[in-house]
């Protein structure tokens, strides 16, 4: 099955860069943009590190708190050089009603991660019954 991605943004000119090693957000921080990944990758961690998703071109990150207000739930770094567009609230408001496969996007990018950290919950829980 083939990642959602959001492709709309392809050619937008109103970037972030980031360099490799740069920490984007932190765990806990509060929530002021999302951003669409033009190129590179990022990386989403655990407060110990562990790695659960890289992230690259057409991927998002920091859309849940975006959505919700909470605080950010990971840490997000560069492991390449990446550009990145930046949606704040309103700016993602707007794209949700001028384009409602952008909001369809964003909900199946956020459902594979919810069915992907349940399958790594179900797959840790096998191995600790098991073992």
């Amino acid at each position: 099955m083939t990642r959602p991605q959001i492709n709309i943004f392809k050619r937008e000119t109103n970037v972030v860069m980031v360099s490799e090693g740069q920490t984007l957000m932190r765990r806990g921080d509060a929530a002021d943009y999302m951003y669409v990944v033009q190129e590179g990758e990022l990386e989403a961690r655990l407060v110990d590190g562990t790695v659960v998703e890289t992230i690259g071109p057409g991927g998002i990150v920091g859309e849940m708190a975006l959505v919700d207000g909470a605080p950010r739930t990971a840490d997000i770094v560069a492991t390449k050089e990446s550009r990145l567009v930046p949606l704040d609230e309103q700016a993602f408001m707007n794209h949700v009603h001028r384009t409602p496969f952008f909001a369809l996007q964003v909900l199946r990018i956020t459902v594979e991660r919810l069915r992907s950290m349940m399958a790594r919950q179900e797959a840790t829980e096998d191995a600790t019954a098991s073992g």
